[in-house]
């Protein structure tokens, strides 16, 4: 039986990764989905943020999905 559940980013959650832009530092304006494509390291540092819970995904005006670490947390 096929499961009708999909996969969930370690980063973003439910959302897709293509769907979530970075908006901090060297990697600003990338999806999340790029950067875990060309750049391993910096995804596995997004990923430790998130689970550390020094992330956050936000909407912004114009609807898109922007990760960022608080500069209170930096």
């Amino acid at each position: 039986m096929a499961s009708n559940h999909l996969p969930v980013s370690p980063v973003t959650g439910i959302i897709e990764e293509c769907q979530v832009v970075i908006d901090f530092g060297e990697h600003e304006g990338k999806s999340v989905l790029e950067v875990a494509d060309t750049v391993p390291d910096f995804y596995d540092f997004l990923r430790e943020s998130r689970e550390k819970g020094s992330c956050m995904i936000r909407r912004s005006k114009d609807k898109c999905f922007r990760l960022y670490i608080p500069s209170t947390l930096q």
